[in-house]
Parts: structure tokens; C-alpha cells; sequence
């Protein structure tokens, strides 16, 4: 049982027909989330079963995943765990990877990593690694997509003068930095965050410069590469897009994801099952009420780019949820002097 999704090169992206509703568990919440079948099937699930093996860590109530409570402090983080589920289309397994929830929760959010005040190039794994080393709470990058659907990391459409939507990967993997690493491909990117359990990755997808078939083309094999690569738990996902968005909520009904066009109100992108809205300080400041509609809607509320100390004071004080910054020890240090 497998599910396909048609991209606009005519290829297949091969999903998993099952997901978790979370990937993560802490101390004080032993339930990990439940298992259910993707849209789009009548089938149901008969029933679940453990295997792998970290098996011993887990146990199934029903569909509900959750670790067991005598085995919370000494099990290592990442698990790995195999599920058997059997459905009335058919029986299926695949692994997941979950993690012990202990995410820095301190609102900064590192735009494009840590990289003004260390040296690095913005949107490298450098940057992430030194938003990991501050402590933020997430490092935000941009995702783009190449003529040959190899996914890299980079704002703007093109790096050092090449159109990244119109070159292939041969071309772009000869590329260096500025401080001499690699340009970046999602899969390396996601693989170095995942070396750790602290810093969540702010995966945004950038709207293609060749039209919507791509972007959406290009979000398939975002949330596919998420999916391969067990990277569920790290990964919360943004966009200007606002179908892009959509898609992503479909192909992955788990994944938290926040619009960042600011012309929606709170309660628009709440209808729509949104996690969070994620505009830009003008938008927050022309729009005052919106940060108690969002707080009423129970949404998530992100501010970028804010890099001005008083207006980094104001939304502190608006007790916002993240704030994105170009200036991340700044607000460490606003935030551990309060």
C-alpha cells in the first residue's frame, strides 16, 4: 500500500501510507502521538505492533504510541521504533525516529542561523551549528529547488549570479561559500540538525521563480526528504506560499506550519488549522490586535525580522512565542537579564 503524489516533472514521490501524529515524548507526557492512515484510502487500521530493537522502550494502545514510564530516564534520545500495522488493504511497517522532548524553549529564533556576528555565510550548516552552540530555540533556513530536483539551501533565487530553479546539481555542488564550505543541499542540512535534540529546524519553502507547479513540486520532496530521513521531530515548516502551505498540511497532517504573508487574519489561518502565524513586525504593529486574536485562536505567534533592541523589548513584552532575529545574542541576553 503506498501513496503517490504527481509532481510537475511527471515523477512519482512514494509516501509512507501512515504517520504519527507527533514524534516527540517527555517525563511528564509518556504518549508519543497516533498512528493513522494518510488521506485518501477507505482502509482501516486493524491493529499495531512494536518491533525493532528499542521495542522494549514502546507499547501500543490501539493506535496510541507511548513509552513506557519506567523506561523514560534511561532510554537514550533518538528512539528508533518499527511499526506492523495491519489495515484492511493490507499490512505495512516503517520506522520511526522519536525524541525526548528537551527543545529549548526561549523564543529565538536565529534567521537563516547565527551568521552576522560569527563569520559564516547565512543559510550554511555553519550558521545552524552556531545557533545550536548559542542555544536558540530554532535556526530558520530557505529551501529551493534545482532543475534536476535536488533540494539546497539559499534565500534567494539565485547563488553567485546562477539561477538555482534553472541549473542542475552538477553545476551547483562545485559552488563554495563564502567562508568555504559547500553549498548546502537539504539532505546535508538536515542531517547536521539532526546531530542534535536542542534547536528545532525552521524549514521555510521558498515560492519557486518558475510558478507554482514547481513550489509545490519542490514541497513533495521537502516533506519526502523529511519523512526518508526520520527528521519529523526537528522539523516545523513555513512559507510565503499560501497553497504551499496547504500542501504541506496535507501530505503531513503532524507538521507545524505558520504563513508568513501577513494577509490573513488569526482567525482565517485558524479556520484553516494552521499552528502558527509567522509576519513580519509591520504587519504586527499596523494590526495591534492581532497578537491577542492569534492568542484566542490558540495560534502560535512569530515576529521577523526584529533586530532593534527597544522594538525586541516590545515584543518580549507582547509575550510573543519566537522571534526571529538576525541579532540572536542580542536577545539571549534581553531575555537572561529579565
Amino acid at each position: 500500500m503506498t501513496f503517490l503524489f504527481h509532481d510537475s516533472f511527471g515523477q512519482m514521490n512514494k509516501f509512507a501510507p501512515v504517520y504519527l501524529t507527533n514524534y516527540t515524548f517527555s517525563k511528564n507526557r509518556l504518549v508519543v502521538g497516533t498512528l493513522k492512515l494518510r488521506a485518501g484510502t477507505d482502509a482501516k487500521i486493524q491493529s499495531v505492533s512494536v518491533a525493532g530493537e528499542q521495542a522494549e522502550v514502546f507499547k501500543i494502545n490501539k493506535d496510541q504510541l507511548s513509552v513506557r514510564k519506567e523506561k523514560v530516564n534511561s532510554s537514550k534520545s533518538p528512539l528508533e521504533v518499527v511499526l506492523k500495522v495491519k489495515t484492511t488493504a493490507g499490512e505495512y511497517q516503517n520506522t520511526f525516529r522519536i525524541v525526548k522532548d528537551e527543545f529549548i524553549r526561549n523564543k529565538v529564533v536565529a534567521h537563516r542561523g547565527a551568521w552576522k556576528n560569527t563569520g559564516v555565510a547565512e543559510n550554511s550548516v555553519a550558521s545552524l551549528n552556531h545557533a545550536v552552540a548559542l542555544g536558540c530555540e530554532g535556526s530558520e533556513f530557505d529551501v529551493r529547488m534545482s532543475s534536476d530536483s535536488v533540494l539546497y539551501v539559499n534565500h534567494d533565487p539565485e547563488i553567485q549570479g546562477i539561477s538555482i530553479a534553472k541549473a542542475s546539481s552538477n553545476e551547483l555542488n562545485t559552488i563554495k561559500l563564502s567562508h568555504g564550505e559547500s553549498f548546502p543541499t537539504l539532505e546535508a542540512y538536515l542531517k547536521a540538525g539532526m546531530g542534535q535534540t536542542k534547536t528545532k529546524l525552521i524549514l521555510e519553502i521558498k515560492a519557486s521563480e518558475l510558478g507554482k507547479e514547481n513550489s509545490l513540486a519542490a514541497t513533495h520532496r521537502i516533506v519526502k526528504m523529511v519523512e526518508d530521513l526520520q527528521a519529523q521531530a526537528w522539523v516545523d515548516y513555513i512559507s510565503f506560499d499560501y497553497d504551499v502551505c496547504l500542501e504541506v498540511m496535507k501530505l503531513a497532517p503532524y507538521a507545524k506550519v505558520a504563513y508568513l504573508n501577513g494577509d490573513k487574519t488569526p482567525t482565517e489561518l485558524a479556520q484553516a488549522n494552521f499552528f502558527g502565524l509567522d509576519y513580519h513586525f509591520k504587519v504586527l504593529q499596523k494590526n495591534s490586535n492581532w497578537v491577542q486574536e492569534a492568542k484566542q485562536n490558540k495560534l502560535t505567534i512569530n515576529v521577523w525580522t526584529v533586530n532593534e533592541k527597544a522594538m525586541l523589548e516590545d515584543f518580549l513584552k507582547q509575550n510573543v512565542d519566537f522571534i526571529t532575529t538576525n541579532e540572536p545574542e542580542l536577545l539571549l541576553n534581553l531575555i537572561s537579564a529579565k
